[in-house]
């Protein structure tokens, strides 16, 4: 008998025991109704939880309220401090036995909608149909990046090609959408090519002689667990280039329309006179758009820079993170002051050349 009953224990805990599987559901919108903290005492790390109701907005439990537990562990970074009305991202998963909430973060999407609003309204007041094609020309290049770009890093494609390719398409589209089919935009797109290009170039050295790793922030290290077959060095060489291409295109759309203005007011100037228009007008322009870009990075990397008063310099100036913002931002602006020569060059060539083909024509006529 008692062999029969150690026979029959062994077969129960012996027996395979199968987990239900979780199945991740998209996110759904909820609203704060109420909120009641509780002070974790007994709690080593003196944690505070809130017992929050929330009511769900979405999803085919719209209308539904779920009471939901939200820790708060001090440590600001982490924390999400509820208040009643308080929109917030419901994470839902089915672990088989019913569908389980958790609160994700707090639902903040609405204020970028009505800021986008505001710049959009904006642009097509004050740039009338020049701001509708730069609109045009925005939405364009997010939707390059988002659906474009990122899926060929993805699939495998070198990031440096894919984001050239991008950039390439993205400032003929603006260019010529701003600017119109002319040998103006051609010769800015020109431009602004070239020294993304030789952005990317300096970019690749600087990546091998400074032996960056291309992990600069936890996102690249999330980044990292999800797809590890990725080329970071790459992916990080494609966001320097990115980051200039905006200020690249401005700077050569400047010269180009200053070249073609002074060219259609006296088309007797040769094509050196332009050149040199073309490099004066640059020089001005370099110095507060070159500011300007460094400013932006400044201002990114803000707490890093307070972080320096407490660590020795030469282990800060020597952090990878620290490598790698100082050389994008000083990538960036040698591409503005590459621009000038390259747009000046070929706006003055090509501007000129066309001009005395309509001469031709005129004369023929």
């Amino acid at each position: 008998m008692k062999k029969f009953i150690l026979i029959i224990l062994s077969m129960i805990f012996l027996l395979p025991v199968f987990a239900e599987e979780t199945v991740i559901l998209p996110s759904q919108t909820g609203v704060v109704q109420s909120v009641q903290y509780i002070d974790m005492d007994e709690n080593p790390l003196n944690q505070t939880k809130q017992i929050a109701e929330v009511k769900i907005l979405t999803g085919d439990m719209k209308g539904k309220t779920v009471v939901l537990d939200n820790m708060l562990t001090g440590n600001p970074y982490y924390d999400i401090k509820l208040k009643k009305n308080t929109k917030v991202i419901l994470h839902a998963e089915n672990n088989g036995s019913g569908i389980e909430f958790s609160i994700e973060d707090i639902k903040r999407s609405g204020t970028l909608v009505w800021l986008s609003c505001i710049f959009g309204l904006l642009l097509l007041y004050i740039g009338a149909k020049k701001g509708l094609y730069s609109l045009v020309s925005i939405v364009l290049t997010v939707l390059l990046i988002t659906h474009v770009l990122s899926p060929l890093i993805l699939f495998g494609l070198n990031p440096v090609v894919a984001t050239i390719i991008v950039c390439l398409v993205s400032t003929s589209a603006t260019m010529y959408l701003v600017g119109g089919f002319n040998a103006k935009s051609t010769s800015a797109v020109i431009g602004a090519f070239l020294s993304l290009l030789f952005a990317s170039i300096l970019s690749y050295i600087v990546m091998f002689t400074a032996h960056l790793t291309g992990f600069t922030d936890e996102t690249s290290m999330f980044l990292y667990t999800a797809h590890p077959e990725l080329d970071f060095v790459g992916i990080t060489i494609s966001t320097m280039v990115l980051a200039t291409l905006g200020a690249v295109m401005d700077i050569a759309m400047s010269i180009a329309s200053t070249i073609n203005e002074i060219c259609e007011l006296d088309n007797s100037k040769t094509v050196k006179e332009l050149f040199t228009s073309g490099m004066n007008v640059g020089r001005d322009i370099i110095g507060t758009m070159a500011n300007t870009l460094i400013l932006v990075y400044l201002g990114g990397a803000l707490p890093m820079i307070l972080l320096a008063g407490n660590i020795d310099l030469q282990k800060f100036v020597n952090l990878n993170q620290v490598v790698t913002e100082t050389a994008s931002a000083l990538i960036g602006s040698i591409a503005i002051v590459i621009c000038v020569p390259f747009t000046a060059i070929a706006a003055s060539q090509m501007i000129k050349c066309c001009t005395k083909n309509k001469e031709k024509e005129f004369t023929s006529l």
